[in-house]
């Protein structure tokens, strides 16, 4: 098991007990502002073991029917876990409806609050420290999962500051109000991470810095070459797939073209985690295009 299952697995673990602090705090008081936020976090629970999965799946090797790996499986769990969010929020709004409809009194205000805090602050350190390690790890899986407890975290923030204001003013009406800004907080969040997810699924290109870094090797570890170009660049999962073609003079034998090759390769895949190069080495009499000097 690597770490960003172990990672996956502690998310679960915290999760579950952030949950069960939270229905205890809807338990004591039956805020539907309490109870919105206590469903989140069990898709928060849901999404850490879809996010295992999709790990396990994508750390493993190439085989004959998926030659280029099992990367794209942690994009899978971010659509799931995305769907999942979208789906807590429509109940959410269901219950607020009925709650504006037909308010109910708060109970036990003090102590469901102070129950509910320590469930935030919990949530937030993990959330801090989980972003972390997905970023640091460059797994998809990691950092959507991170987003949604962050979400959770504002979300829980906002219920607090909405159930404080309920004990305080005797309002009842704002208890459901608060808990469907919730659901439409939720929603919104489970949109993007959807949105991104599919980005990933349609082999978007990696961001400009990156490519720019990516020429920046070619150029400074491309001597023998004259330019490369039609550099791509595509996502998948911890994955980064690099392509371009590389300009040689003509009577350049394979032997030192190949040390070429293998010199820019180990540049690339030092400089970038989970790199993976392919270069297409061509004669300067049928070079396709200008592109990246070599210096």
């Amino acid at each position: 098991m690597d770490r960003t299952q172990k990672a996956a697995l502690a998310g679960a673990a915290i999760g579950s007990v952030v949950t069960a602090l939270k229905f205890g705090a809807w338990w004591l008081t039956g805020s539907l502002a309490l109870y919105s936020d206590a469903l989140e976090s069990i898709i928060n629970v849901v999404a850490a073991a879809c996010a295992f999965v999709a790990l396990r799946v994508a750390a493993s090797p190439p085989d004959a029917d998926h030659p280029y790996g099992h990367h794209k499986a942690e994009y899978f769990s971010a659509v799931i876990e995305g769907a999942l969010i979208i789906v807590a929020a429509l109940l959410i709004l269901r219950e607020a409806a009925s709650g504006i409809l037909a308010p109910r009194l708060v109970d036990a205000p003090v102590l469901g609050l102070a129950v509910n805090a320590l469930a935030t602050v919990v949530n937030a350190a993990w959330a801090a420290a989980l972003m972390r390690r997905g970023r640091a790890w460059r797994s998809p899986a990691l950092v959507a999962d991170a987003r949604h407890v962050l979400a959770d975290v504002f979300t829980s923030v906002g219920v607090l500051v909405g159930v404080a204001l309920v004990a305080a003013t005797g309002v009842l009406v704002l208890d459901p109000i608060v808990a469907g800004l919730v659901a439409l907080n939720i929603l919104w969040s489970g949109w993007g991470m959807v949105r991104e997810s599919i980005d990933g699924l349609m082999d978007r290109a990696a961001p400009a810095e990156m490519v720019g870094q990516i020429r920046e090797l070619i150029s400074a570890h491309g001597a023998g070459a004259l330019e490369a170009h039609d550099v791509r660049t595509r996502h998948a999962g911890q994955a980064t797939f690099i392509d371009f073609h590389l300009v040689v003079p003509g009577e350049m034998s394979v032997q030192t073209s190949h040390a070429i090759c293998d010199r820019l390769e180990q540049a690339i895949e030092a400089a970038i985690a989970g790199a993976v190069v392919v270069i297409h080495v061509e004669p300067a009499e049928h070079a396709k295009q200008h592109g990246v000097p070599v210096l």
